[in-house]
């Protein structure tokens, strides 16, 4: 059963008309989109993982994990598979993975403070073969390569918040998506702020719409509706 309280942080004023969808500007700015709050952010995380030993939140609740584990079982992704979870923040989705299995996994995000949260959290989990290396998503393409699926939980809809050159941002996480993914490749994109039908005409070219994974529903006014959307694409030619 799903967790109908599934976290939406970070999530900023999700549009719904027919209008609004995929336009250049489809919601405001934020500072949730800043290099600078993250930065703030897992630092904080970070000193409580020393202090404590919390990990911190896991974004979208541990359901949004599970519910890409399901699939990956179901699509009979190998465990060998070459795996990119796109800003990993505490690394709590990696942890996850390798203790489902998986053996080939890469962790990026531009937070130096994240990258350090998460490399604790692995190592006191003792998995010590997971790599994490500190780099932004928008300019990675001759660094990453040759991934069979990647993960984003949140990083796109952060992308899409940055005050600064938001519309090329896009552009440039879609672009990077396409050099990074191998050819018939997957990625699994969980989002608060883009429903399905604005996911779909943002990842149409050199993307497959494989499925759509189910989330919490609402109802509101006699309509029904998804706090978060969770889609499967595969990267084609």
């Amino acid at each position: 059963m799903e967790d109908a309280g599934e976290s939406t942080r970070g999530c900023e004023n999700i549009s719904d008309s027919e209008e609004d969808r995929c336009s250049e500007n489809d919601f405001g700015t934020s500072k949730l989109g800043t290099k600078e709050f993250w930065d703030d952010a897992y630092q904080k995380e970070l000193e409580t993982f020393n202090d404590i030993g919390d990990v911190g939140e896991i974004w979208f609740g541990e359901e949004s994990m599970s519910r890409v584990l399901r699939w990956m079982d179901k699509a009979k992704i190998p465990e060998n598979a070459a795996i990119l979870d796109i800003g990993t923040g505490n690394g709590a989705f990696l942890v996850e993975l390798a203790k489902h299995g998986y053996k080939n996994l890469t962790g990026i995000d531009y937070s130096p403070a994240s990258v350090e949260l998460a490399r604790s959290v692995l190592q006191a989990e003792g998995l010590t073969d997971v790599t994490v290396k500190e780099m932004d998503f928008l300019s990675c393409q001759k660094e990453l390569k040759g991934f069979d699926v990647c993960i984003d939980k949140g990083t796109f809809d952060a992308i899409s918040l940055n005050p600064v050159n938001t519309n090329e941002g896009k552009r440039q996480y879609v672009q990077a998506l396409k050099d990074v993914l191998k050819d018939n490749g997957f990625f699994a994109i969980t989002s608060c702020n883009w429903t399905k039908e604005q996911l779909l005409e943002r990842f149409s070219e050199g993307f497959e719409f494989v499925q759509e994974l189910s989330t919490p529903t609402f109802q509101f006014g006699g309509k029904t509706g998804n706090s978060v959307a969770a889609l499967i694409f595969k990267r084609v030619h």
